[in-house]
């Protein structure tokens, strides 16, 4: 995350008490075993970014696109990806809060980082440490404690993007093992990772695909995925995406094993990819808090502090409210996401948690580029990078529209099994919404219709996902989070819902108008 003003914002917390409020490793509070030792290894880690991010910024490669390896190296030297490793291989034990904090610690520095992490951890090194062969994990897991190595999951295809399960790359069983071949694109650290998670879809006797997906894990050590482009991408520039053809034969042990199906585990996979998407936005959005604040408090503007302004206070609260609901998505996770979970059957939560998150994350990068002005506006200053590098979050791994779509039909599915016409008597007894049910009774107690318009469906979802996640922010309160916070960012979020289900219950239906160029010039309507 580039900042021209690194330091301001430590600084800024000492003076204003922030860290007192919500400091680095905020989750570690929450621990009751090993709580030295995850303290001492989250500590070292934040210093150690800190020290590298400022000679980093300091050189020329801050601006650079593509995968700075020396500097990358100098972060893994700390091991950050040892949390997402078994103890057996001489990992930290995957704990989930430590994956959350380490991700925290990450993206308070740099956005990109975090997700290099994330990509890592919850697309390669979880999914392999679950359905890997033994043997497989002891070979693969030394290599990232002590070789610095990388690693990927490829799903994505150019033709393919939110219908994954469409994919045409295939796997044909072979006497040698499994031949991989077809076309993906945009999977983060294209060309630069050590190893691969390969998803394609197997072949019947007459060589058609069928509709099951498997997994495969790939190394440099068998070739043949090839770099035929590499995409100069809006943001992320840490990261390299690229165009990539596959023609590759992996042995047998190479194929991850589900337990049912194929299926199953891609959305195991991606739902507990989802669940943890808080670590990065944690940091992320404490960061951009202690900019604003130490921004607005040092800014003066017609002759007093622009900390000062209603205005201003009122996007200062807004980012302050996300902070506070990211902090109870983490809560939430480090108890969901464990490995050994079955995540498949948790889409609702893994669904609200990364669609909310992440507007939340475009909300306050565009909340600091305005309170910043003008000198915001450039690559190098962090108000500037954050709008472009948070934008991405809405769109990979599910798109928001999609998955809010996805979070209405799981409500009105479960309300139709039960019989529930009216929202608020089934939000009131559904386990994730219980406790804030009544907080929300007046604009949830209507009847839903069952055949909504995909547009409403779409609406709807927002208003759920942030109900979702307002039970979350309550249940983090009631385990003796801040008070103040918590009351505030319930605040702001029932404002949110009752906007967006009176914008719901008031949409129309109008359409996109094809030839409209026709009896539509401006200048026509100009009498001489």
């Amino acid at each position: 995350m580039n900042s021209l003003t690194h330091n301001q914002a430590s600084e800024a917390r000492k003076a204003n008490g922030i860290q007192q409020q919500y400091g680095p490793g905020m989750l570690l509070t929450t621990m009751s075993t090993g709580t030295r030792s995850v303290s001492e290894f989250i500590s070292r880690l934040s210093d150690r970014l800190r020290v590298l991010f400022e000679h980093r910024e300091a050189s020329s490669h801050a601006a650079q696109h593509g995968l700075d390896r020396e500097f990358t190296n100098r972060v893994l030297e700390a091991q950050p990806l040892s949390v997402f490793i078994p103890e057996r291989f001489g990992g930290r034990g995957q704990h989930v809060q430590e994956c959350l904090s380490m991700l925290e610690a990450c993206s308070y520095e740099s956005l990109p980082l975090s997700l290099v992490m994330g990509i890592n951890g919850a697309l390669f090194l979880q999914p392999l440490s679950k359905y890997g062969l033994e043997s497989v994990q002891a070979e693969v897991f030394p290599r990232f404690l002590h070789d610095n190595a990388l690693g990927g999951l490829m799903i994505t295809e150019p033709g393919f993007g939110s219908d994954a399960l469409q994919m045409q790359t295939s796997a044909e069983k072979t006497a040698a093992g499994y031949r991989i071949r077809g076309t993906k694109h945009w999977g983060g650290l294209t060309g630069h990772a050590d190893y691969w998670l390969l998803t394609a879809r197997g072949m019947n006797p007459k060589g058609d695909l069928e509709r099951n997906i498997s997994f495969f894990t790939w190394d440099r050590s068998f070739g043949g995925i090839d770099v035929e482009e590499y995409y100069d991408s809006l943001g992320l520039h840490m990261i390299p995406y690229g165009l990539n053809r596959i023609d590759a034969l992996l042995p047998e042990e190479r194929k991850l094993e589900p337990r049912t199906t194929g299926v199953r585990m891609l959305l195991d996979l991606l739902h507990r990819s989802r669940l943890q998407f808080p670590g990065m936005a944690m940091g992320y959005l404490r960061r951009l808090l202690d900019e604003a604040v130490a921004h607005c408090k040092d800014r003066t503007v017609g002759g007093r502090p622009l900390f000062s302004y209603d205005q201003v206070q009122q996007r200062l609260a807004r980012m302050q409210a996300a902070f506070t609901a990211c902090s109870g998505m983490c809560a939430f996770s480090s108890r969901a996401a464990s490995v050994d979970k079955d995540c498949s059957v948790d889409a609702l939560p893994a669904n609200a948690i990364k669609t909310v998150v992440t507007d939340m994350m475009q909300s306050a990068a565009q909340s600091l580029l305005q309170l910043v002005g003008a000198k915001g506006y450039r690559l190098d200053h962090i108000a500037g990078s954050s709008v472009i590098d948070s934008r991405p979050f809405q769109i990979f791994e599910g798109s928001n529209d999609i998955l809010y779509q996805q979070i209405s039909e799981a409500v009105l599915k479960g309300m139709g099994r039960v019989r529930e016409t009216n929202l608020y008597r089934y939000l009131a007894d559904l386990k994730l919404t219980s406790r804030v049910a009544d907080y929300l009774k007046g604009p949830l107690s209507f009847t839903l219709e069952t055949d909504l318009t995909q547009r409403k469906t779409v609406e709807l979802g927002k208003a759920l996902g942030r109900i979702v996640s307002m039970d979350m922010v309550m249940q983090l309160g009631d385990q003796g989070f801040r008070k103040e916070l918590i009351d505030n960012c319930l605040s702001v979020m029932k404002n949110d819902v009752e906007t967006i289900l009176h914008r719901f219950s008031s949409m129309g239906s109008i359409t996109v108008i094809e030839d409209y160029r026709e009896d539509a010039r401006w200048q026509n309507t100009l009498t001489v």
